[in-house]
């Protein structure tokens, strides 16, 4: 019967691929301690290695992305509003003008 194959949540790995790139103990040392494989430790820790920039890069970039959302919403806000009042100029000028709005061209 073949083993079912074990899933590892974020969490166990972040802490794993941490005590891997302290280099307090040994890979295997730490393979053995958590019942896993070495591999699987080696490529966590050069996971973590690789993405440790993105921590502290998001953070900035972050803010970056909702300022410019908060600068199109706003934008995109002023537009409908110009089109509302537009729209509703050109009401009552037809109304003015006894043009019928439901009669189409």
């Amino acid at each position: 019967m073949k083993r079912k194959r074990r899933t590892h949540s974020a969490e166990f790995k972040a802490r794993v691929a941490l005590e891997a790139l302290k280099g307090i103990k040994t890979i295997n040392q730490i393979a053995q301690d958590e019942g896993i494989h070495p591999v699987q430790v080696s490529q966590w820790k050069k996971e973590l290695q690789e993405r440790l920039p993105e921590v502290f890069a998001s953070a900035k970039s972050g803010r970056d992305e909702k300022e410019k959302s908060e600068r199109n919403l706003s934008r995109i806000e002023r537009k409908v509003g110009q089109l509302v009042i537009e729209k509703e100029f050109l009401e009552k000028k037809c109304g003015e003008l006894g043009i019928d709005l439901n009669e189409k061209p």
